[in-house]
């Protein structure tokens, strides 16, 4: 039996969905585990491009089960928009092969609402949420009071009397702090969540028994990952972070599967740095070269299509992933990427106020005086798309990969030097 965990180490967007794709083939769970929404993986699968959100990249692959877990937060409107795009393609989703958490709580119009008055309101201390009203469902998770989750919605007089309460709530808070803002009807959102449970009802089942029965039966399963380690509530640049656990302390939590029961844990990382949104990013590059990997590796959102901030790739902060996460392994990602620059650089340590650190800080105020200490390698100036061994990468193109296991503490054992999965060394 295999129990794998495909793992983002940075800050989100290593490209993990190639790897959970390259992977499906021998597992037969692919179980999601955090976040909502806001996350996006692109895949290319027989030929064509797939940008899912919600969904387990599993669920493109025949005779694999497609697992939304309860660590999830679920809007089912825009999950039913995702399954009916992937149905219209002639892609099978159905009570067969996707499952969805009856634990998982579920997004609401007044979180939408909320999320976009608490980011306005922060004015230059804005998160960057990517305005879905993940943040704030999960808000409402921990105060549990206003917290509905998806088999609520199937005990129609407690949902009924839960979202009379919660939404007189919401109205009076959200009035106050915009009196423009038009109030919510109870009687319209309870009308169409009641619509969505319908249509998700063979969808829904208690996850956490079910994965525990196919442990049981020996089933190998793969947990994929979500944004990324440092985007983590607990272990990253706090508070410019998601608001699940991001790293693969989320798994168990997530799931109801014991992180013991995990035999494989492969750190993602791509071979330059990105991060979306507001915080810290001690490597960033405002310059033609950032502009350059942005064009080049096509570093725009798959949820939001918002460009994301570039820069070299931070050893000290993506080696604090990989040791949250206990990593066995790392993929590098997108190698190709870099192929037409003269010099590449890694930080292989920080400055902070005088005093060289290879240590991550808690505190966003010590990151964002960080200077990155600079390993300068020269560039390898080829195409390396159409490399299928590591003898058949240029002598750069290996230093550089050599220089992040040396900084990381842990081997590759993959190399993405183009989207298709044929670009993959397996080392």
């Amino acid at each position: 039996m295999s129990v794998t965990s495909v793992v983002g180490l940075q800050w989100g967007d290593e490209a993990k969905g190639k790897i959970v794709d390259f992977l499906t083939d021998s597992h037969e769970v692919v179980v999601r585990y955090q976040g909502g929404n806001n996350a996006g993986h692109t895949v290319k699968f027989d030929g064509e491009t797939y940008k899912l959100s919600l969904l387990p990249t599993g669920i493109l692959r025949p005779g694999v089960k497609a697992v939304i877990g309860n660590g999830l937060v679920v809007n089912p409107d825009a999950l039913l928009k995702e399954m009916k795009s992937l149905t219209d393609r002639g892609i099978r989703v159905d009570g067969g092969n996707l499952l969805v958490s009856d634990r998982a709580h579920v997004i609401l119009p007044y979180h939408i609402v909320e999320d976009a008055i608490f980011e306005k309101r922060s004015g230059n201390h804005a998160i960057g949420t990517t305005g879905r009203g993940i943040g704030t469902c999960y808000r409402d998770k921990a105060g549990r009071t206003h917290a509905i989750r998806i088999g609520d919605l199937y005990h129609r007089e407690t949902f009924r009397a839960k979202l009379d309460e919660i939404v007189a709530f919401k109205n009076l808070t959200l009035r106050a702090l915009d009196p423009a803002i038009e109030p919510l009807d109870a009687d319209t959102i309870y009308s169409n969540y009641l619509d969505y449970a319908d249509k998700l009802r063979s969808h829904v089942v208690d996850t956490t028994a079910w994965l525990h029965r196919s442990l049981k039966e020996k089933k190998n399963i793969l947990f994929e990952g979500a944004q990324g380690s440092l985007l983590d509530v607990d272990h990253g640049t706090f508070p410019y972070v998601t608001s699940s656990n991001s790293s693969a302390a989320g798994i168990h939590s997530g799931s109801g599967v014991p992180q013991r029961a995990v035999t494989r844990m492969i750190g993602v990382v791509k071979a330059y740095t990105t991060r979306v949104g507001g915080g810290p990013f001690p490597t960033e590059l405002h310059n033609e070269i950032g502009q350059h990997i942005r064009d080049v590796g096509h570093e725009y959102g798959t949820v939001t299509g918002r460009p994301r901030r570039c820069g070299w790739f931070d050893a000290v902060a993506t080696a604090y992933g990989a040791r949250v996460c206990g990593v066995d392994e790392i993929a590098v990602m997108l190698l190709d990427v870099l192929a037409q620059l003269d010099e590449v650089c890694v930080c292989e340590a920080y400055d902070i106020r005088g005093e060289r650190t290879t240590d991550f800080p808690s505190h966003v105020e010590d990151l964002e005086v960080a200077k990155p200490v600079l390993r300068k390698i020269p560039g390898w100036k080829q195409d390396i798309t159409h490399a299928r061994k590591l003898s058949d990468l240029p002598a750069g193109a290996r230093r550089y990969v050599d220089t992040i296991c040396e900084l990381l503490g842990v081997p590759a054992k993959f190399i993405s030097i183009g989207p298709d999965r044929e670009q993959t060394i397996l080392l």
